[in-house]
């Protein structure tokens, strides 16, 4: 399993349930990693898409405590839940894509953190944990910088040397 997210200089990522940055090589990126792959989410990333709906082309699997089912993505009242549902997939093409709680919760057992990193402060209300400072994540890939919408931003993919079973 693998998290992907984009942070600022402060491994900040968001800010009143939206982006701090709108990039569309980060964009790009994201959607080359993820299109045809499975990604996990909370309740809140699917409602800061656009209309609140599921992004295309992926399976969407939301952990939502309450949420009522749909037939556009697959909804998970709890982590049991979760669990079986990833039990049945490739973990190798599961993608973890937000919140903060969310990530929090499922970074341990992420063997990948796929990390934009933006050279610019956005102001954020909350953060992905700093993987520069966290026991066993090594930086194994960074980018050249790429210029985008005015920041500078490169590319980082991160391993955990110790990923926990998540099912």
């Amino acid at each position: 399993m693998k998290a992907i997210v984009v942070v600022d200089k402060n491994w900040g990522i968001g800010k009143r349930n939206d982006l701090l940055f709108h990039l569309s090589a980060d964009m790009a990126h994201f959607k080359e990693k993820t299109t045809g792959k499975t990604i996990i989410m909370g309740s809140n990333t699917l409602k800061s898409f656009p209309g609140g709906n599921p992004l295309k082309n992926r399976v969407n699997i939301v952990l939502w405590p309450g949420g009522e089912k749909r037939n556009d993505c697959i909804i998970c009242n709890d982590i049991e839940e979760l669990k079986k549902e990833i039990g049945e997939r490739n973990t190798n093409d599961i993608y973890v894509v937000g919140g903060a709680m969310f990530y929090r919760t499922m970074l341990p057992y992420c063997d990948t953190a796929i990390v934009t990193k933006v050279e610019a402060d956005g102001e954020a209300e909350v953060f992905f944990e700093n993987l520069d400072k966290l026991e066993g994540w090594t930086l194994v890939r960074e980018s050249e910088k790429v210029e985008d919408g005015g920041y500078s931003i490169k590319f980082t993919e991160y391993i955990n040397k110790n990923p926990k079973q998540f099912i």
